[in-house]
């Protein structure tokens, strides 16, 4: 177990060993959160690389008033949400008109074979449309929910990660669930709640 405080303050005076260190003990679980944005091996290593190059120019910046873990999954995030950012600006462009799905003229960012390494869903297919769900919800409800629920972070290190209040976080969490619950539902419309008035 690495001594966290010592570490970054190691950082900040340009301690490559002190930076490796942080990154074998993080890489993971940021890996993780980045994967649930990007839904992309590639992108997710890049961002995760970036990452620990933004905490190594930062470090001296670092003022210990949040956990440091809560101050690496924020600077995650933030990576996260200027790539889908910059992805969703390109595609309106049209900048990747060269790489489509099939029989489609949608621009194709993630992997056909994405399964993100957190998630143990027996059906590839379920996990591809519950992250393409998660894909459509806002920004806020998004994080709220890959946070709290597949990176499995308490709600008050979440609200302090998003500089939210706790409840803010219940509600996004909750919001969240519902709309993937409607959204998944048009796909697997069986295991949806049965209307009490249907005829047997």
């Amino acid at each position: 177990m690495i001594e966290e405080n010592k570490c970054i303050e190691a950082i900040a005076n340009g301690s490559q060993e002190a930076l490796e260190q942080l990154f074998t003990h993080y890489s993971d679980r940021v890996y993780n959160t980045l994967i649930s944005y990007t839904k992309n091996t590639e992108d997710a290593e890049e961002l995760l690389q970036d990452v620990f190059v933004t905490i190594y120019h930062t470090a001296h910046s670092f003022q210990f008033s949040s956990s440091i873990s809560t101050w690496i999954y924020r600077i995650a995030v933030n990576k996260s949400l200027d790539f889908l950012r910059k992805k969703k600006s390109q595609k309106r462009a049209g900048i990747f008109t060269s790489i489509y799905l099939k029989n489609s003229t949608e621009i194709k960012y993630e992997s056909p074979d994405f399964v993100h390494p957190g998630v143990k869903l027996e059906n590839k297919e379920d996990a591809k449309l519950l992250f393409r769900a998660i894909d459509n919800l806002s920004e806020n409800q998004k994080t709220a929910f890959i946070l709290t629920q597949i990176e499995g972070l308490p709600h008050k290190e979440v609200a302090e990660i998003m500089d939210q209040s706790r409840k803010s976080i219940e509600s996004l969490v909750q919001r969240a669930k519902q709309n993937l619950k409607q959204a998944l539902e048009k796909h697997y419309p069986d295991r949806g709640i049965k209307n009490k008035n249907t005829s047997k």
